[in-house]
């Protein structure tokens, strides 16, 4: 008899940390407050050479998607053959 008691209680207890975990991370408990303000500043560029973010398509300015062309470069194909 007491070792269907110790299991209730485990069970129970369990429950209930599952429970108070649950609403922890509805209220919002586990949300980072700070993270944003030191995101930003972060240098996307440093980053991108590392490979720790995507590339983006375009930056402003640049115009069109895809890669960046250099000066002087044709915008053919990119195996060289002429359209």
């Amino acid at each position: 008899m007491s070792l269907g008691l110790l299991i209730a209680v485990s069970l129970g207890l369990g429950a209930l940390a599952w429970l108070g975990f649950l609403w922890a991370v509805r209220s919002g408990q586990f949300d980072d407050p700070e993270g944003p303000k030191y995101r930003m500043l972060e240098d996307e560029d440093e980053d991108e050479e590392r490979g720790e973010l995507p590339a983006r398509a375009a930056r402003p300015g640049e115009g069109g998607a895809g890669p960046p062309r250099g000066r002087g470069q044709a915008a053919g194909p990119p195996d060289g053959t002429a359209p």
